[in-house]
């Protein structure tokens, strides 16, 4: 996430701390760290989130054996 400064503010959380953000606009770019889940249930992480206003463009995906990370860019439609 970007502030009016154009310096880097980085935030830590689930999908409740993405979804709050994302859905009030507040950020730019963000970075999941994706690991399977064999048994059991997952989280949606864009649950609530209007995806009226948002659309979101794929910038990098970093696999690793354990986890993928998959950075999107936020563009408001």
């Amino acid at each position: 996430m970007k502030c009016a400064l154009s310096s880097d503010v980085r935030i830590s959380g689930g999908a409740e701390t993405i979804q709050q953000y994302l859905d009030s606009g507040l950020i730019d770019e963000f970075t999941i760290a994706l690991a399977p889940v064999l048994l059991g249930t997952g989280i949606r992480l864009f649950e609530g989130v209007y995806a009226g206003r948002v659309a979101l463009e794929p910038v990098r995906a970093e696999p690793s054996p354990r986890v993928t990370h998959l950075t999107y860019a936020v563009r408001q439609r």
